[in-house]
């Protein structure tokens, strides 16, 4: 098994949060993670993105240049990581910010209202769960139990009072791939 992922967007968005948090649940379900994030000096509102790859054997780089996935949040990061999208590979995009066309048939695109849902949980900020919901999902990488609980650690007491809102935009993204 091995997942070579992009998540991009801009500051603000939840991106390095995103892969941080696939990251470290992947870890503790047992697999070899790399963590690679990027992000401009204004941080907010500049460009952010980070690679992440899960596998069942070593990883030798950390760099990912041919993901598998892209995890996309708005259009200029579409633009920019669309071509690097690998025969085969997968799309989930926030459809509320961006309008994607798979730059080969072989590609699939998951078109997700990202940011619309999270708006109507109360919580613009939690787009970024309904992605990773709507990708764990498609992809089965960690169980829905697992990323829950590494969502838990990962909020802490500090922010423990977006567990709930967080965890439900993780569900609400499952839930727009059912129907």
């Amino acid at each position: 098994m091995r997942e070579r992922v992009i998540v991009a967007g801009f500051g603000g968005q939840g991106v390095i949060f995103l892969g941080k948090l696939l990251a470290q649940t992947a870890m503790e379900q047992g697999l070899n993670v790399t963590y690679f994030p990027a992000y401009g000096p204004e941080v907010r509102g500049g460009r952010a993105n980070c690679h992440v790859i899960l596998s069942s054997e070593e990883i030798f780089s950390p760099v990912v240049a041919s993901p598998d996935s892209l995890l996309v949040m708005n259009q200029p990061s579409w633009d920019y990581y669309a071509p690097r999208l690998d025969d085969g590979g997968l799309a989930v995009v926030n459809s509320s910010m961006v309008r994607a066309q798979p730059p080969s048939r072989s590609q699939s695109i998951f078109h997700i209202p990202a940011t619309e849902t999270a708006a109507a949980l109360g919580e613009v900020r939690a787009a970024n769960m309904v992605i990773l919901g709507a990708y764990n999902h498609i992809k089965k990488l960690v169980p829905l139990e697992a990323l829950l609980a590494s969502l838990r650690l990962a909020l802490g007491k500090r922010k423990a009072d977006l567990f709930e809102v967080n965890a439900q935009a993780l569900r609400k993204g499952i839930e727009l791939l059912s129907g």
